[in-house]
C-alpha cells in the first residue's frame, strides 16, 4: 500500500476478489510508481470495519501485488472516519457536509492520510467476475484512461 505515489483513476471494489482483479489490471495497465485508489462502496464504514477493509486489501495484495491506496468511504459518519484514521486507513471519503469535516481534515493531515470530501469517479466492479476477459479488459481500459 502506498499513499505518496501519484494516483490513477479509482476502482470501486466490494470484496477481496474485486480487489485482486483490480490490482492485477493495475499491474498490467499502470506505469511504475502509479498507485491505484481502491475505493470501498459508498458509506461502507457503516458496516465494514476499517481493520477488515485493510485486511481485505492486504489479502488481495498477497495475490496481486501492485501499488494501491485503500480508500474507505465513511459517508457522513465522523466517528467512523476517526476510527478509520486510528486503524491506519491511508485515505478516506467523508462528506464535506459533515460538520466535523474540518476537524477530521486536520487529524488526517497529522497522520499523513488523505481525506476527500467526495468519492472520485470510479469504475464499479459490481457484477465483474475474476477470469472474465471482458471485465479484465474493461478495467485495464479504464485505468489507461
Amino acid at each position: 500500500m502506498e499513499s505518496a505515489a501519484p494516483l490513477s483513476r479509482a476502482v470501486l471494489v466490494h470484496d477481496a476478489a474485486g480487489m485482486t482483479m483490480a490490482l492485477a489490471a493495475a499491474r498490467e495497465a499502470l506505469p511504475p510508481g502509479v498507485a491505484l485508489p481502491l475505493l470501498s462502496a459508498p458509506g461502507a464504514a457503516h458496516w465494514l470495519s476499517p481493520r477488515l477493509f485493510l485486511a481485505m486489501v492486504a489479502q488481495a495484495l498477497g495475490t496481486a501485488p501492485a501499488p494501491c491506496l485503500p480508500v474507505l468511504d465513511c459517508g457522513m459518519a465522523a466517528g467512523h472516519a476517526l476510527a478509520a484514521l486510528r486503524a491506519g486507513c491511508p485515505a478516506l471519503v467523508l462528506s464535506a457536509a459533515c460538520p466535523a469535516f474540518p476537524s477530521l481534515a486536520s487529524a488526517a493531515a497529522e497522520r499523513g492520510a488523505r481525506l476527500w470530501p467526495e468519492a472520485p469517479a470510479a469504475l464499479d466492479t459490481a457484477g465483474m467476475r475474476p477470469g472474465d476477459p471482458r471485465a479484465e479488459a474493461r478495467l485495464r481500459d479504464w485505468l489507461r484512461g
